[in-house]
């Protein structure tokens, strides 16, 4: 399943670019993340700082808007006092990798100045618990992103986003309670 869905998500990136292949612009991108989790099981809980990078496309469908679908490897997670099984709580540090697919659209306010939003498809690729590699977590997350955009003279720019996943990023065999990503991004890029 896992496969299909990545397929799936290569081919609208892949199609999309060859339709606009004329006016598209190509892109890359880097950044920094501060992301959290979620959970009814966490009594505190603390950012973590991670790190974004990957490549984009922008592919215009009129003067004031664009879908902008982009391939990123992003670390997220967050450092937490769990509490379990009504026991003292128990500090935990979650990191989870993705490569998230998200699919944006891009609406120009002005010549520079956009705001974007859209589905993130989230493939699972490292995660540890506590320092330890671990295999609870879920191989897909469904997610969303919501942000703005600026394009500087000479193809650079700069985004904020916030990110949230709306599935579970563990496994219900795993964990019972519901665990879910969000967080901020802050990046720069370059368009060719």
């Amino acid at each position: 399943m896992k496969n299909l869905i990545l397929l799936f998500s290569l081919f609208i990136f892949t199609g999309t670019i060859v339709k606009a292949q004329e006016s598209v612009l190509f892109g890359a991108k880097a950044g920094v993340n501060f992301t959290n989790m979620n959970s009814d099981s966490f009594s505190d809980n603390n950012t973590r700082t991670g790190f974004h990078l990957g490549l984009l496309a922008e592919i215009p469908l009129t003067n004031r808007f664009s879908i902008q679908p982009e391939v990123l490897y992003s670390t997220q997670g967050t450092e937490a006092d769990v509490i379990m099984n009504g026991s003292s709580p128990q500090t935990m540090e979650y990191k989870l990798d993705y490569i998230q697919v998200p699919v944006l659209a891009k609406v120009y306010l002005t010549e520079s100045l956009s705001i974007e939003a859209g589905p993130s498809f989230n493939f699972l690729v490292n995660e540890e618990i506590g320092g330890e590699e671990t295999d609870f977590g879920s191989s897909f997350e469904f997610g969303g992103a919501i942000g703005v955009s600026y394009k500087f003279r000479g193809g650079f720019f700069g985004d904020v986003r916030y990110i949230n996943g709306f599935t579970n990023a563990f496994d219900r065999e795993s964990y019972f309670e519901d665990i879910k990503n969000n967080g901020f991004q802050f990046g720069v890029g370059f368009m060719f």
